[in-house]
């Protein structure tokens, strides 16, 4: 991987509210109970960008505790992290202690130009500010490389997470899920000039979980961090009822569809 420019620059901010930089104390939730995503994912991410991952010049951005970039690394893709918040890093440095990271995010990339053959943000870009993190991905990506975007989203076909999602927007309120699916993001990206272009795919997969692994995994969320320990504390004990009528069994099985979108530059 081509060195960063520079690998010391003074810790940035993601977005503009509390809730991209509430993660960093719940770091360890995080990476105990969030979902990953399926071989298919980077299947289609091979065929999207037309290359395979194996040798590829990777920066994941928004790394977080380093979920999406252990996959890349498992692929044989030669990446480094780009991460904003201390208690996220240190969590990743935890877990992936051979893997290159950098502090920084996608609004200032600390990376040098035209170094990557792919820039990947699992579950991030949409803490950026368009307006700037499309000009450094332009600026780092080689000519034929590629913007990866993806999101892990509720299947809200499942009865069963739509009621969930419902329950969640009564207690939180109508700011309760931050919309991170690729329609706007494309649409940002497709006005920029012709320098990309665009290619969605949708990936369908599940998980079986205990329901005590579940409800970790939604009180690391955002919305539930930032509303305050009380509010979330009484969301969850309530879901736990609701849950327990769905899957008496006390696992349950979490459908997620994987929001991709593959951004190859001219």
């Amino acid at each position: 991987m081509t060195p960063p420019e520079d690998s010391t620059a003074p810790e940035p901010t993601v977005g503009s509210t509390a809730r991209a930089r509430s993660f960093d104390a719940a770091a360890a939730k995080y990476a105990a109970n969030r979902p990953s995503y399926p071989p298919a994912l980077l299947d289609a991410v091979e065929n999207l960008a037309g290359r395979p991952l194996r040798g590829a010049r990777v920066a994941d951005v928004g790394a977080g505790t380093g979920i999406a970039t252990a996959l890349l690394h498992a692929r044989g893709a030669d990446v480094v992290a780009v991460e904003p918040g201390a208690g996220m890093a240190a969590e990743f440095r935890r877990s992936l202690p051979g893997v290159p990271l950098v502090r920084g995010d996608g609004n200032r990339l600390p990376l040098a130009t035209a170094s990557l053959h792919l820039l990947t943000y699992a579950q991030s870009w949409h803490w950026t500010d368009p307006a700037r993190s499309v000009p450094e991905a332009v600026r780092v990506l080689r000519p034929g490389g590629a913007l990866v975007l993806w999101w892990n989203t509720g299947a809200l076909d499942v009865p069963w997470v739509a009621d969930q999602a419902r329950r969640m927007e009564r207690h939180f309120g109508p700011d309760s899920v931050v919309a991170t699916d690729g329609d706007a993001s494309g649409a940002a990206l497709a006005g920029t000039s012709g320098h990309f272009a665009l290619a969605r795919r949708t990936v369908r997969w599940s998980r079986r979980v205990p329901l005590d692994t579940h409800l970790a995994n939604l009180g690391s969320h955002s919305v539930f961090l930032v509303h305050g320990e009380a509010s979330a504390t009484a969301f969850l004990s309530e879901e736990r009822r609701h849950l327990r009528a769905v899957f008496p069994d006390g696992v349950v099985e979490e459908t997620y569809d994987v929001d991709l979108l593959v951004a190859t530059r001219s």
